[in-house]
């Protein structure tokens, strides 16, 4: 059975960085660009960006600051988003996808989520 299993979200105080993974079973990985989304109580997700498989990234408006990149390694079936400089309004849960249904550019075309990683930032 597909499966997307995302880890290492946690506390981290403002300014600080982590690195998000995201490990793919199945034909999940090799078949499809994968993405990046988060979402903060209350509010609607957002599409971070996406990469596709032979590892060109692209970000959503929102997120071209430099602070975030998506990175893949394909030999572990792995996917990875680094946060840098680490600010409150990023504490959300984070999920990565696959685009099931179309190009990754879309955020429509992601149609397998997995259960997403906590991230919240101190102030």
């Amino acid at each position: 059975q597909a499966q997307l299993v995302e880890a290492g979200g946690g506390l981290v105080q403002a300014g600080g960085s982590l690195k998000l993974s995201c490990v793919a079973s199945g034909r999940m990985f090799s078949d499809y660009d994968m993405g990046w989304f988060r979402q903060a109580p209350g509010k609607e997700r957002q599409f971070v960006g996406w990469i596709t498989w032979s590892g060109e990234s692209t970000y959503h408006a929102d997120f071209r600051k430099g602070r975030f990149t998506i990175s893949r390694d394909n030999a572990k079936d792995t996917v990875y988003l680094q946060i840098n400089n680490l600010k409150p309004e990023d504490t959300a849960r984070y999920y990565c996808a696959a685009a099931t249904q179309g190009s990754g550019y879309y955020p429509d075309a992601y149609g397998y989520f997995g259960q997403g990683t906590p991230v919240t930032v101190s102030s």
